[in-house]
């Protein structure tokens, strides 16, 4: 195989999630028409198209990542995560009204970074490689600020006046953004150390992989753009058949929360995985707490903004359920993540958190 085609074979699953979401689109009135079945059937293919490509998008992020080191490649892998979410939802909430989508997604993106992906990857780490060593000044700075950013944007809105919610808005706009402006500077500046961890023996087997060569810079950053245009292609033809099937069948569109979560944190937990089975438990951490830091601080300023654009309040205050397991997840986390090491026993914990997430998600749907 030529050094082009292996540059452009990994793309082709791209393009045919394209031809798939063309020939969905020519045919959408008549399969919108065929009933909730076919609903749910086009609405599942199309979400393994975008997954898919939401995978090749993080694919080049991680190529990215891994020519410019951390801390800024697991900044640029959890950006590239938190755009094709916010991308979906705006596409989802512009098509049907849904004032607490925003809040189910988030929710959703919290249990699944931190539960899932910590939990299920510190298990897997910890029963090969027993306990795993990290940045203990990490798990910290990750921690105290998705604390505050949720407290801000998730909880206190619960007592803020109705009809005085514009203010807050734009109150939350400005906190988040001027929160993430300091945490940049500290990620990257003065306190970059937080959020590195020396792996000799990651390095050597780096070496060993035999994988080909990271495609051109250039070449990356155009199929980054090219692939959430296409994210957002799909979701805006995604969307029809979602609703079309939740009207038919009376599911809570909280499963669309969990469903929009998902492909953006799919990617994220191939990486983290696979970083776990290599004893770069640092990378799992900066990977799950930045994503869950990043859809917090960055997606509630850009739905919020949109909702001011277009005059539609949006519902961020949780119920008293997200409350309770957001508080057991961060409490879990604060303890687990003090000491520098991971292990079995801490993965599980999460883990077990994660599969309460998902059987309280089934039974409230």
């Amino acid at each position: 195989m030529t050094p082009r085609s292996q540059l452009l074979w990994p793309e082709s699953r791209s393009v045919l999630a394209l031809v798939v979401g063309l020939a969905v689109l020519g045919a959408e009135d008549t399969l919108l028409a065929s009933g909730p079945s076919v609903a749910f059937a086009i609405f599942a293919i199309l979400l393994v198209a975008i997954v898919a490509v939401s995978v090749r998008v993080a694919r080049h992020a991680e190529a990215l990542a891994k020519r410019i080191g951390d801390p800024y490649g697991t900044m640029v892998l959890t950006l590239s995560a938190v755009l094709i979410e916010v991308v979906i939802l705006a596409i989802i909430m512009s098509s049907e009204s849904s004032p607490t989508l925003v809040r189910d997604t988030i929710y959703s993106a919290v249990m699944l970074d931190i539960n899932g992906i910590i939990g299920l990857a510190a298990l897997i780490g910890g029963l090969k490689h027993g306990e795993q060593s990290y940045n203990d000044d990490s798990g910290r700075t990750y921690g105290v600020m998705i604390l505050t950013a949720i407290g801000i944007s998730m909880i206190v809105p619960e007592f803020v006046p109705p009809d005085k919610w514009h203010y807050y808005s734009i109150f939350t706009i400005f906190a988040m953004m001027t929160l993430y402006a300091l945490f940049l500077r500290m990620q990257v500046g003065r306190h970059s150390g937080f959020f590195r961890y020396s792996y000799a023996s990651a390095k050597q087997q780096a070496g060993l992989d035999g994988r080909p060569a990271a495609p051109p810079l250039a070449f990356s950053v155009a199929m980054i753009i090219i692939g959430v245009a296409l994210i957002g292609f799909l979701a805006e033809i995604m969307s029809a058949f979602l609703n079309t099937g939740i009207k038919a069948t009376g599911i809570s569109p909280s499963l669309v929360a969990v469903v929009v979560a998902a492909i953006s944190a799919a990617p994220e937990i191939l990486t983290a995985l696979k970083a776990a089975l290599r004893n770069r438990m640092q990378a799992v951490i900066n990977i799950a707490m930045g994503a869950s830091l990043s859809t917090v601080i960055l997606t509630v300023p850009a739905m919020e903004a949109l909702a001011l654009y277009n005059g539609q309040q949006l519902v961020m205050a949780m119920t008293p359920l997200q409350t309770v397991m957001v508080a057991l997840t961060l409490i879990a986390a604060a303890i687990n993540l003090n000491d520098g090491e991971t292990n079995a026993i801490e993965g599980m914990t999460h883990f077990v958190l994660f599969a309460t997430f998902i059987m309280l998600t089934v039974l409230t749907a």
